[in-house]
């Protein structure tokens, strides 16, 4: 049984890992802002920034461990994967808030915001991926 899960772990592209990965820490992190929040009492940007740091710290254990199977040392990996989030995250983010800029080229789309903060994500997601693959995660 564990020769059978262990190759169909092996088989698993790392990218759906991350995805999957990323909905975890995304479930732990939120629900964890909605406990300070909401039950707790602690203001906005206590409950956001406790949470998303746990979920953070989350998302690095399980992506050196399960997504990626690094070896790579804490204290390097640490700093690595701190630097590509917000790496990935100023890139996204700015591409997303250049584009709103340019509405006068979509006069005609509604939903602007929207469609930039999308597109801004799934940038987000795509960078993410791949600087902590080939830089945070690499061995």
């Amino acid at each position: 049984m564990s020769l059978i899960i262990e190759n169909y772990y092996k088989r698993i592209n790392t990218f759906i890992r991350f995805i999957l990965v990323g909905l975890i820490n995304t479930f732990i992190g939120l629900s964890l802002i909605l406990v300070l929040l909401n039950i707790l009492g602690l203001s906005y940007w206590i409950s956001t920034f406790i949470g998303n740091s746990i979920g953070a710290v989350c998302s690095y254990i399980l992506n050196k461990n399960i997504t990626f199977n690094s070896n790579v040392n804490n204290r390097k990996g640490i700093a690595l994967f701190t630097l590509v989030i917000l790496g990935s995250y100023f890139i996204s983010y700015y591409m997303g808030y250049f584009l709103l800029d340019q509405r006068d080229f979509f006069p005609k789309l509604h939903y602007m915001k929207e469609v930039c903060l999308i597109l801004s994500a799934v940038m987000y997601t795509i960078l993410n991926y791949l600087g902590q693959k080939y830089i945070a995660f690499r061995c």
